[in-house]
């Protein structure tokens, strides 16, 4: 029994790579993840020598660096079933050719309008890359202990992309024009689509009904206004402003009437039923609020490195490297200990660990203490990379083949919302509780008063042009204010990260590595003696 289950693995194992060994595959994939997480971060350092090029407005500055996030969060969706009918590595290779042209035409925009333009192709790329390398995965990677292995080294990648984004966009700048942060994408795209073409396999889902179109636009539709508010949200722009209200009722409309289109459709393009399963479901709330902590919690982390510490830039993401490193061996150790701890108590795990991290960084003060944050990041780093790790897993375990492709979009998107959500829900505490510190400082004007306490960066432009004590004293207010509203948002990150914990108790104790299915020809039935008359 067990070498006819060893050779039923084998031989799906086999079918599935299609022609091409699988972890040669998983290398394909990567390098696919790695551009688009080198892209979403990689503009960041750029932006002071863009504005000084193209002149671009603030709204149209805004546009440049939110554009790529926004396109790709609301295409999600769309792409990502779209792979599911019509073959996903077809999907894969015309994202990378549309990110190689997009690149090229970014790299040489002689226009703010023109760089809009083409982050928003990016976006697009990035948008039918994305599910697509996980849809495949999950389809080169029948088995689940291999599969587990496999996202784990994925996700290694992907952290490893978003931190080498500005340590490479930097350099970049320091020899080279700002165009030069796009242009390196041309040559590994150029390399990816022959390679791609040759080695990965093609798979679809199954081709029941007609692909709904109007369902798949309500989605693009309904994710672009959700994470447009949000975002401004998160930008510190009004909560009653009608830019701001008017994409949330819309994008909530148009996701009501998407979700309720879908229930009623014979041949959803999004099955909801997935939902039903407690596992799938909760891997994607665990996603969502991972993602929420982490966000939230490097961007206020950068801020207090450079206007609290005084670093520089390139010394503030050196700083954050650890966090990286070790999400990097949490990734490449997941598979492990998936398999020894199961998806409940490892996300758990992930879930406390961090939420450790957390309350361990609240000791931070107006003075650097290495050991503090190098072993704060570390813990950091490793637990939220253990969470990330289990919920994907889970996700896509639970999903059936046929819909890996929705399956990963639906991931990507919550991963894209929980980011949003963070910057603008940890944002929103951390300006609640830096500004009242600032009300009433000796020698320092109402107004003033009012105009620092908007952020950190803008009190030191204030103290600066007031001088004197009574800058001196606003300067130092301003650092302890932010100092304790850090503190603050960290509290409430722990309890956001503990109750993540209480929700992956719904995960399944074990994981569970079913058999592999294999038709095999029906036994021949021996022949009856003929009986001559």
């Amino acid at each position: 029994m067990s070498g006819t289950t060893t050779a039923a693995s084998a031989l799906r194992r086999r079918t599935a790579g299609a022609g091409a060994n699988r972890w040669v595959v998983l290398v394909v994939l990567c390098v696919s993840l790695l551009l688009v997480a080198l892209d979403a971060t990689v503009l960041h350092v750029a932006v002071p020598a863009v504005t000084e090029d193209l002149r671009p407005g603030a709204i149209e500055l805004l546009w440049i660096v939110d554009v790529y996030p926004l396109v790709c969060a609301s295409l999600l969706i769309l792409f990502g079933t779209l792979g599911d009918r019509v073959g996903r590595r077809r999907i894969l290779l015309l994202g990378y050719a549309l990110f190689g042209v997009a690149s090229a035409v970014a790299a040489f925009a002689s226009s703010a309008q023109v760089l809009i333009l083409a982050r928003a192709l990016l976006g697009v790329g990035g948008a039918m890359i994305m599910p697509a390398t996980l849809s495949i995965l999950r389809h080169v990677f029948p088995d689940r202990r291999e599969r587990a292995l496999a996202i784990g080294i994925w996700s290694a990648v992907a952290a490893v992309g978003a931190a080498v984004g500005p340590l490479l966009g930097g350099f970049l700048l320091e020899h080279f024009w700002w165009g030069s942060v796009f242009l390196v994408n041309i040559p590994l795209m150029l390399v990816s689509l022959p390679v791609g073409r040759l080695l990965l396999p093609e798979s679809k889902g199954e081709r029941n009904g007609p692909w709904d179109v109007a369902g798949a636009l309500m989605a693009a539709g309904g994710l672009f206004g959700a994470v447009f508010g949000v975002k401004r949200l998160g930008g510190g722009e009004p909560v009653a402003d009608v830019f701001t209200v008017a994409p949330l009722v819309v994008g909530a409309v148009l996701l009501y009437l998407f979700v309720r289109r879908q229930r009623r459709r014979p041949y959803p393009l999004v099955d909801l039923r997935m939902f039903a399963r407690p596992a799938f479901s909760t891997a994607v709330g665990c996603i969502v609020l991972a993602m929420l902590a982490l966000v939230g919690l490097e961007l206020i982390a950068a801020q207090y490195l450079q206007l609290v510490l005084g670093l520089s830039p390139l010394e503030t993401g050196l700083r954050l490297l650890p966090l990286t490193v070790a999400a990097m061996a949490a990734g490449l150790a997941g598979a492990r200990m998936l398999r020894r701890f199961g998806p409940r108590r490892m996300v758990c795990f992930g879930f406390c660990l961090t939420a450790a991290a957390v309350l361990m960084l609240t000791g931070m003060g107006g003075r650097e203490n290495t050991g503090l944050l190098l072993s704060g990041f570390v813990l950091l780093g490793f637990g939220l990379e253990t969470t990330l790790f289990g919920a994907y897993e889970s996700m896509l375990s639970e999903a059936p083949a046929e819909q890996a492709g929705g399956a990963a979009a639906v991931g990507e998107t919550s991963y894209q919302l929980g980011a949003g959500i963070g910057i603008a829900l940890l944002g929103s505490v951390m300006n609640a509780a830096y500004a009242p510190g600032l009300a009433s400082v000796p020698g320092v004007p109402a107004p003033a008063a009012a105009s620092a306490g908007h952020s950190l960066g803008e009190a030191y432009e204030v103290a600066a042009q007031l001088g004197g004590d009574a800058g001196g004293a606003l300067r130092r207010a301003a650092r302890e204010s932010f100092v304790h509203g850090l503190h603050v948002t960290l509290l409430v990150s722990a309890v956001l990260l503990l109750l993540g914990a209480v929700m992956a108790a719904r995960l399944p104790r074990v994981m569970q590595c079913e058999a592999v299915e294999v038709e095999l020809p029906a036994p021949r039935e021996p022949e009856r003696p003929r009986v001559s008359a």
